[in-house]
C-alpha cells in the first residue's frame, strides 16, 4: 500500500459585509469522469507551492480562483486547521489545510488563473449565510462549517486555530 501524498493547503473564508461566506461547488473527483452535480461546497484555496508560505499561497489562490487581489496582511488568522485524507484522481491525498479569514469583501467572482483541472470542473460559486448552510442538505468542507463560521463571525480572531472537521 502506498502512502498518501501530503499536500499543504491554504484556504480563505471570504466574508461579505453581511457575513455571508463565498463557497465553490466541487463537481469533479476524477478528471477521467465528466463533472456532475455539486458534491460539496468549499472555501477558495489550494496547494502550497515549493518555497511559498501559507499566506502567500492563500493570496495567490484568491487571485486565481475568484479574481481577487489582496495583500497577505489582509488575511486574519489562521483560524482553522483541517486534515482530510481521501482519493482524488486515483491517488490518495493527505490534505493539511490552514484557513484564513478575509472580511468585508465586495467582489464579483471572475477567475483568472484556473488550472486545466479547475476549468474542466466548471465549478459554480455562491454566497451563503450561516443559516442557509445549517439548514441545507448539501455537503460542506469542513463538514462543521456552519458551527465554525458562527465563531468567526463574532469578530476578529484572537485565539489559536480551531481544529475543524
Amino acid at each position: 500500500m502506498t502512502r498518501p501524498w501530503v499536500r499543504p493547503t491554504a484556504r480563505v473564508v471570504v466574508l461579505d459585509p453581511s457575513g455571508r461566506v463565498l463557497l465553490l461547488g466541487a463537481r469533479l473527483t476524477d478528471p477521467a469522469v465528466p463533472p456532475g452535480d455539486v458534491l460539496f461546497w468549499y472555501t477558495p484555496g489550494g496547494g502550497v507551492e515549493d518555497g511559498e508560505g501559507l499566506r502567500q499561497a492563500a493570496v495567490r489562490e484568491l487571485a486565481e480562483e475568484i479574481g481577487l487581489d489582496v495583500a497577505p496582511g489582509a488575511l486574519e488568522g489562521p483560524v482553522w486547521l483541517r486534515r482530510h485524507v481521501g482519493p482524488f484522481a486515483g491517488a490518495e491525498i493527505d490534505s493539511r489545510e490552514t484557513f484564513f479569514v478575509l472580511r468585508d469583501v465586495v467582489h464579483e467572482v471572475a477567475p483568472r488563473g484556473l488550472t486545466e483541472l479547475e476549468l474542466l470542473g466548471d465549478e459554480p460559486h455562491r454566497w451563503w449565510t450561516v443559516h442557509e448552510i445549517a439548514a441545507s442538505g448539501e455537503s460542506f468542507a469542513p463538514s462543521d462549517l456552519a458551527d465554525a463560521l458562527r465563531t468567526v463571525l463574532e469578530g476578529p480572531w484572537t485565539g489559536p486555530p480551531r481544529i475543524v472537521a
